[in-house]
């Protein structure tokens, strides 16, 4: 396929690195009105250009990796060269609804949510589109499947979706750098203690994925009793790990509801 993204930011350069290494015979373009940050995209057979319409007609994926205040400029840049395009965005707030009376009844409108984990095959893409799209979505779910996985949802909760996968990214590093933090604490210099953290967040993530069991269920693996692990847990519960968490998830999603 032919894919268009408009947006050279550190999403849009995610997810074109994505489809680049992990999602065969596609063709990416990748515009961006300054594009002296994203040139060495070139390098890996991207086209990088600053006019959003470069080759626009013969894409068969749009991608909106803008802010919401660009959405009305570019569409009426390239609205008058396309027709019978799919256009999947990736902007926050913007309702599949509100999206298609923009674009028009010609064109497809189909809403995603991935996160720069896109680049490395990781990003968890949350995507909606209208019952009627559906074959036509079949085509956007595919791509963000190579590039992590791609759980199709319920518009209703597409801003819920942006926080947990989206601002999750930045949890998880959160969690890492504390983790690094203890480990310094207790020993090793940091080279070694963030090594030691991200692999086994890394770990951890891969055991959910592969058997698709509650995390409890592998925390008593290697939990025993009267161990150091449930006395870590206990200390860390008695300061509100848990709790604090899903106030700041809430948190966030309070923010983007407005």
């Amino acid at each position: 396929m032919k894919v268009h993204i408009i947006g050279g930011g550190n999403l849009g350069v995610s997810v074109a690195l994505g489809i680049v290494r992990f999602s065969k015979n596609n063709q990416v373009t990748v515009t961006r009105r300054n594009t002296a940050s994203i040139l060495h995209l070139k390098e890996l057979g991207v086209t990088v250009s600053t006019d959003n319409k470069q080759g626009i007609q013969e894409a068969d994926i749009i991608i909106l990796t803008i802010k919401p205040y660009q959405v009305d400029t570019v569409l009426a840049e390239i609205l008058p060269v396309i027709s019978n395009k799919v256009i999947a965005s990736a902007v926050s707030g913007l309702s599949i609804e509100n999206l298609q009376k923009k674009i028009g009844d010609s064109n497809s409108a189909i809403r995603i949510m991935p996160n720069i984990a896109s680049q490395f095959g990781a990003s968890a893409t949350c995507i909606a589109f209208n019952e009627k799209h559906k074959e036509i979505a079949q085509n956007v779910v595919t791509l963000f499947q190579d590039l992590g996985t791609a759980p199709i949802i319920d518009e209703k909760l597409m801003d819920a979706a942006t926080v947990l996968a989206a601002s999750g990214t930045a949890f998880a590093l959160r969690y890492i750098r504390a983790s690094m933090q203890a480990g310094i604490e207790i020993g090793f210099d940091w080279q070694t203690a963030l090594a030691i953290s991200a692999q086994t967040v890394k770990g951890a993530a891969e055991m959910i994925l592969e058997e698709n069991i509650h995390p409890e269920q592998l925390i008593d693996r290697v939990t025993t009793p009267q161990g150091c692990t449930i006395a870590g847990l206990s200390e860390m519960e008695t300061h509100g790990f848990s709790s604090s968490l899903v106030r700041g998830i809430k948190a966030a999603l309070k923010k983007i509801k407005g």
